[in-house]
């Protein structure tokens, strides 16, 4: 694996781009596992390029396939996708690749708002990508699967990981269960991103109206394979009411209408996703890495568990019939009841749980799913929303009655995902979502808007000039995309 720093990036983007001469750099941070270095340059003109250099011989491969679709791309969707610039060979074989900058914001899938013009807009630019015919990728040379091939490497992904002893049994069985199931991979397969994510969905700048999606980066793992994979992020990221506008604006702008079973095979992806990065870790040997993402697995685990568990202790008992003639009472024995109080016919006893779940209460709170770590470009509410005073008559088993309906949310990190080129920084601060009391009759529920917040939307390290004259424009200040 060779790595390059912000300097020797710069340099080849020079190389690969007649007429750039770089006046700063900013090199991005990426793991040590990722395929890729990135930086940003700035020429003397004060315009923008991103610098691809591949570290292995694989993710050389990935660059040229991408960069080929992407030219495709270009002329087939409405939204812009980054132009290929220049190419600059390496010496150890593979070229780098310089595109154009995109300017824009960074989202933070967990910030969308449920009804909001990002959340629609990313379901729709996800139906557009999808609607494209499955030629225009083969004709770039990525990846193509069917249903029943793609299933079969998930299958694989699955005993790869098995085999390495670190995949909890109950996790094994519950996916295994699901990849078994054949009726679940009668899918038509789409054109895919293979990468949403924090990193690579990018918003229109905050110029004062609502956000909306602008484009998508960061296409090194594109393919033809299962329309789940680009839908599994947002399960596991997004707040489930912001999830179904996803959802209603993607079936929408689809040509064709989505099968009955994407979401769960997304909730799977989701999921599996801890597995791959694992695997990731494991091939890199990276024991640490692939430990830490073991015990994320073990976690899920148990978790997964847990809801199962409370989800089978709301479910109403079946209704029984009267006791058995040896477990009845007998009326001739010393111990039966006094002939006048009558006799009468045992009912089933039915949980507290039970009882909540078969008479719901129209007054029942809805507890807000919190939204987790803020990143730092994020798109977040322009006004706080206030918890509202107890009055005291929400149930006390609302909260847990709504707790059984979130969806499991598991936390990745897919080496892959990571290297966009224009990835999202390290958390600096935490958001909490704020509990809601139902609204009063007649008043409309209050749905808090998106607004992108100020901030960088990558960690960089430190920029470096590259010229000696001190005229004041060596060192480009840190900014959010405008």
């Amino acid at each position: 694996m060779t790595s390059r720093g912000p300097l020797t990036l710069a340099a080849l983007a020079s190389a690969a781009v007649p007429g750039l001469d770089p006046d700063s750099v900013e090199g991005v941070v990426t793991p040590a596992v990722s395929p890729f270095d990135v930086a940003f340059v700035q020429d003397h003109e004060h315009r923008r390029w991103v610098v691809r250099s591949p570290r292995t011989p694989a993710a050389s491969a990935q660059l040229e396939q991408s960069a080929a679709l992407l030219a495709l791309l270009a002329r087939r969707l409405t939204m812009p996708v980054p132009a290929v610039r220049g190419w600059a060979a390496l010496p150890e074989g593979g070229r780098a690749c310089v595109t154009s900058y995109l300017t824009g914001r960074l989202v933070d899938l967990e910030s969308i708002a449920p009804g909001s013009r990002l959340a629609a807009g990313l379901g729709r630019a996800l139906a557009q990508l999808h609607n494209l015919d499955t030629r225009v990728y083969e004709e770039a040379g990525v990846p193509v699967y069917d249903a029943a091939s793609y299933r079969t490497r998930r299958l694989a992904e699955l005993d790869r990981a098995a085999a390495t002893g670190r995949v909890p049994t109950g996790l094994l069985g519950r996916w295994e269960g699901i990849l078994d199931d054949e009726s679940l991979w009668g899918f038509a397969a789409t054109p895919t991103h293979g990468a949403i994510g924090p990193g690579t969905v990018l918003a229109t700048p905050d110029d004062g109206e609502e956000p909306d999606v602008k484009g998508l980066l960061g296409w090194e793992s594109a393919q033809v394979a299962d329309p789940a994979d680009d839908l599994a992020p947002l399960v596991g990221g997004l707040h489930p009411e912001a999830l179904d506008t996803v959802l209603e604006a993607y079936a929408h702008a689809r040509v064709e209408r989505p099968d009955q079973h994407l979401q769960r095979r997304a909730r799977l992806v989701h999921e599996m996703q801890l597995v791959r990065s694992m695997m990731v870790a494991v091939a890199a040997g990276d024991d640490t890495g692939a430990e830490q993402r073991a015990a994320e697995l073990r976690r899920l685990d148990e978790q997964l568990a847990a809801e199962e568990a409370a989800e089978q202790s709301r479910l109403p008992e079946p209704k029984g019939d009267a006791p058995a003639a040896d477990e009845a009472p007998d009326e001739t024995s010393d111990d039966a009841p006094d002939a006048k109080a009558g006799t009468t016919t045992t009912q089933p006893v039915a949980t507290v749980a039970a009882a909540q779940a078969a008479e719901p209460d129209e007054d029942q709170a809805v507890e807000v799913e919190p939204t987790g770590p803020a990143q730092p470009v994020k798109v977040e509410a322009s006004d706080a929303v206030d918890e509202a005073p107890d009055d005291g008559e929400a149930p006390e088993a609302a909260a847990d009655a709504t707790d059984a309906n979130l969806d499991t949310e598991a936390t990745t990190d897919a080496a892959s995902d990571a290297d966009t080129g224009q990835d999202a920084g390290e958390a600096t601060d935490a958001a909490d979502a704020a509990a809601e009391t139902p609204a009063e009759a007649g008043e409309p529920e209050q749905v808090p808007v998106a607004v992108p917040r100020q901030g960088n939307d990558h960690e960089t390290a430190e920029i470096v000039p590259i010229n000696d004259e001190d005229d004041g424009d060596d060192i480009i200040p840190v900014l959010p995309r405008r």
